[in-house]
Order: structure tokens, then C-alpha cells, then sequence
């Protein structure tokens, strides 16, 4: 299985794929992209969109993993964080790419083993889990890197709890 996560956002989206084979993770990819706020927001929603379609075609991922929207107190960031999402729904539409979504905390629960662990934590995690050599930075990649962590140990985790896969 080889997973895309996205952890979305107009300002830094993050990505990371991993690749699940016989019981082992390991880390393909990752980075973030970053726009301008100068920028028209259909260009910084294009980008995204065009990076994460390019992604998928070079990768060929079996499903995409975005992190869920945070809406905190800040309107204005949530309805970004929104539009960066769409973007990444669309390209994965485009490709026939099957996309699941999971809340931070779950992210959170599943690579770290406690759903209010602080982003370092998390990256710590991430590069324990993957092998790396040192923490996947900056923590967009970190988080993008975890929500695939999370949807590629999801199948795994629910039938050892006698769900449906």
C-alpha cells in the first residue's frame, strides 16, 4: 500500500508518502509547498492542486490521507485551510484516487499513542515509525507524513479490533 498524506493549507501544505510492505513503513517523499499570500488565491489553490496531481501521477498512490480542518477560533484560517482541501479533493477526483480524511487527534493517537501530543512529539514519532535519520521538518511534512501513517495502519488496526475493513 502506498499512501499520500496531505496536511492542507494555502499558506505551507505539507505531503508525505509512505509505503506499506510486509508489515513495515517506510518513507518515499515529502516536503510542503509554500505560497504567497500576494498571490490571487485561484493561483495559490491551483498550485496546490497541480503539486498534489503531480504527486498522484508520479506516485501512484492507492488512497490520499488528508488531516481534517482544525476550525478554531479564526475564521478566516479554517475557510483557507477549507479551499486548500478542495484543491486536493479535486486532483485526487481527477485521478481516481480514493481519499479518506482523519481528525488530528486520531492522527495523533495512532502514531504517537495519545490524541493532544504536541507537533515535536509527533515528529519524533514520524521519524521512529519511518526510520528516518532525523525529524521530517518542517512540521507541515511531519503531519502529512503522520496522516499517511495513520490510513496506511488503519486496515491493520481494525481487523486485530474486529472491524470491517
Amino acid at each position: 500500500m502506498k499512501v499520500l498524506g496531505i496536511d492542507p493549507g494555502t499558506a505551507a501544505c505539507g505531503f508525505g508518502i509512505v509505503h506499506g510492505s510486509g508489515g513495515r513503513l517506510r518513507a518515499v517523499e515529502y516536503g510542503w509547498w509554500e505560497t504567497s499570500p500576494s498571490e490571487a488565491p485561484e493561483l495559490r489553490l491551483k498550485r496546490i492542486h497541480d503539486e498534489v496531481a503531480e504527486l498522484i501521477g508520479r506516485h501512484e498512490p492507492t488512497a490520499v490521507a488528508l488531516e481534517e480542518s482544525y476550525v478554531g477560533a479564526d475564521a478566516r484560517t479554517a475557510l483557507s485551510v477549507g479551499q486548500a482541501r478542495g484543491a486536493v479533493l479535486v486532483a485526487c477526483a481527477a485521478a481516481q484516487v480514493a481519499c479518506a480524511e482523519y481528525a488530528p487527534a486520531t492522527v495523533k493517537q495512532a502514531v504517537c499513542g495519545y490524541g493532544r501530543a504536541e507537533k515535536a512529539q509527533v515528529q519524533r514519532m514520524v521519524r521512529t515509525v519511518l526510520g528516518l535519520d532525523e525529524v521530517p521538518r518542517p512540521h507541515h511534512a511531519a503531519d502529512a507524513l503522520a496522516v499517511a501513517i495513520c490510513h496506511a495502519l488503519a486496515p491493520p488496526l481494525l481487523a486485530v479490533a474486529g472491524g470491517r475493513r
